[in-house]
């Protein structure tokens, strides 16, 4: 599903949106960062509630197609500046990760 779609269908804030084509595979939730190194997927969406600076380069080693910031959390100014540069899709929603994941799987399977 294209990142576009993706926010579109969830209602997404988009902090950064560098790849609105970029297709989102699947996802997975984690707020353990070396825990979501390890096991985080290429295309996925990565859903968190961590906003530091860290958080994009975790993103960039896994190449995840975007990071979802839930439960409200806004990025960190650092996040922000470090997602902007490495090219991040640095996305927000209201709903906790269980919702949000629960929503993210529905778009998928629409989709599909």
């Amino acid at each position: 599903m294209p990142l576009q779609a993706l926010i579109d269908a969830l209602s997404l804030t988009v902090f950064h949106l560098d790849q609105p084509e970029r297709q989102v595979t699947g996802g997975y939730c984690g707020d353990l960062l070396s825990w979501v190194m390890g096991r985080a997927q290429a295309d996925e969406a990565w859903l968190t509630i961590m906003s530091n600076g860290n958080v994009a380069a975790v993103a960039a080693l896994t190449d995840c197609a975007c990071v979802i910031l839930t439960d409200s959390v806004q990025p960190d100014p650092d996040l922000l500046v470090k997602a902007k540069a490495h090219g991040i899709n640095l996305l927000g929603a209201g709903a906790e990760t269980y919702e949000t994941a629960l929503a993210l799987a529905e778009a998928l399977r629409a989709k599909a």
